[in-house]
């Protein structure tokens, strides 16, 4: 795992585990943490950790499939949880390791080693379940108040100062030596208290879901015993969520009164788990892995294994063999939004562009709320250079979703190949606003001042926003000040 990453994981995964009051005389939600952090500060905070990681973190992985799928499994999960109001986001990082890290303010990342580890959905449900336990009792606001060592302030410094030192092991060591890491790891013998907690908001949280609450305990218990044949070598997450014998046997005492019940994968877990393998190692590597599953039947899913080999030709640029596969999917399961989704793009690929948009707009009937095919759909518009059909499509995607910024830049490309710079200018300032940007978006907005094509209520809007960027661009000096 990069440095930068694995720091920012465990500065993070520590926060979580600090001290507390027993799991029994636990105080009520909005009681002593919000006195000390509000929930949109730490919501602001999360956002800001949230922005460095997706904008300039290697490992992020931008995968609009994966991303949906995890936002609907955690959507579920939140669902019927205690939720303050905080709301959840949840993204996958590209690495091996078995992972996963509750960050401030709701944001959930999840290791694609985790994916491939979970044998079912209802063990991967369980981490997922115990994670946002940490975020709806607010665990790092409450360490804030209980330590006054350390701030999220430097908390976040410290975060953000890794990432950009993720290349320089050097720096990131030295950083590591602060006061402020010391304050943190320091907290680590304080854990079991706000794990527990979590262990048992978990499962109150899995079983009213609708999963298999052994999940969790299964899961657990499968990564301490690997854990047990090799000495030292802990998983992730074992090392940041540290399991006690004490914990487990909680964990199996509060499943003996629930009757058991199977609960069935969705087919999407098991394509996101295909889909994840298949973008390991080389693309020949991944084919022959599948076909080799395939030919032996090694598979609990042929559907999956089949738009597993898919992905891995698409990886290649057999689009031939990709659509030939994904074909062989649609008989057996005849309606997958992922599978549709990567049919279509495979048909453009091949230069059957109209059939290919078709079956976009075919499968958003079905799915219309499915960024995955809402995101190339639009893309593929803008790729075919129908830029006036793009700009209508994404503005009525903002409508639903007006902090997304794939459709911002997707609005500034339509604006561009219409050659309307101001307004190309406009969006680009908007999106580098939701990434957190403030002096990208001005030098944006004053790029859209020159443009000169922008009409006077245009000109108005521009001026606008330009006055709000330069305000809080002095409110954001003024709190980096105190």
């Amino acid at each position: 795992m990069r440095v930068a990453h694995r720091f920012l994981v465990g500065v993070l995964a520590c926060a979580l585990s600090a001290q507390a009051a027993r799991a029994d005389d636990l105080p009520e939600l909005g009681d002593v943490a919000s006195n000390e952090l509000s929930l949109a500060m730490e919501k602001k905070i999360g956002q800001q950790i949230m922005n460095e990681i997706r904008w300039r973190e290697p490992s992020y992985l931008d995968d609009p499939d994966i991303e949906n799928y995890l936002d609907q499994l955690g959507g579920r999960l939140v669902a019927v949880s205690n939720d303050p109001g905080m709301g959840f986001q949840f993204f996958a990082i590209n690495d091996p390791s078995i992972n996963a890290f509750a960050m401030p303010g709701g944001f959930i990342g999840v290791h694609t080693g985790l994916i491939l580890a979970a044998q079912t959905e209802s063990e991967l449900a369980g981490v997922l379940a115990h994670e946002i336990s940490h975020v709806t009792q607010r665990h790092i606001a409450r360490q804030v108040f209980q330590s006054k060592k350390l701030s999220m302030a430097s908390m976040l410094a410290m975060g953000l100062a890794l990432l950009a030192a993720r290349s320089n092991p050097q720096a990131a060591g030295a950083a590591m030596t602060t006061s402020q890491a010391a304050a943190i790891s320091a907290q680590l013998a304080f854990s079991r208290d706000f794990e527990r907690e979590s262990d048992r908001l978990g499962f109150d949280i899995l079983r009213q879901a609708g999963y298999d609450v052994r999940g969790m305990s299964a899961f657990f218990e499968r990564l301490q015993q690997n854990s047990r044949l090799y000495e030292n070598n802990a998983t992730a997450y074992l090392r940041t969520h540290p399991l006690t014998g004490e914990r487990l046997s909680d964990m199996q005492n509060r499943e003996q009164p629930v009757a058991y019940r199977q609960v069935a994968d969705s087919q999407e877990f098991q394509l996101v788990r295909a889909r994840v393998r298949a973008m390991q190692g080389r693309p020949a590597e991944a084919i022959r892995d599948f076909e080799t599953l395939l030919r032996e039947r090694k598979y609990s899913s042929e559907a999956s294994a089949r738009y597993g080999l898919a992905v891995a030709y698409v990886r290649k640029g057999d689009w031939t063999a990709a659509e030939r596969e994904l074909q062989a999917v649609r008989k057996l399961k005849p309606s997958l939004a992922m599978v549709d989704r990567l049919l279509a793009e495979v048909k453009i690929a091949r230069g059957e562009k109209e059939a290919g948009m078709q079956l976009y707009r075919e499968a958003m009937v079905r799915y219309p709320h499915n960024l995955a095919l809402l995101y190339g759909y639009g893309n593929a518009l803008v790729a075919e250079r129908k830029f006036a059909e793009a700009l209508r499509f994404v503005d009525e995607q903002l409508q639903n979703y007006p902090r997304d910024t794939r459709f911002y830049r997707m609005r500034a490309e339509s604006y561009a190949g219409l050659g309307r710079r101001s307004q190309q200018h406009l969006a680009l300032a908007e999106m580098s606003l939701l990434k957190g940007q403030t002096a990208g978006a001005i030098e944006q907005l004053q790029l859209a001042q020159q443009a000169g094509d922008a009409n006077f209520y245009e000109m108005s809007v521009i001026d606008g926003r330009l006055r709000e960027m330069k305000k809080r661009q002095l409110e954001e000096m003024k709190e980096r000040q105190n």
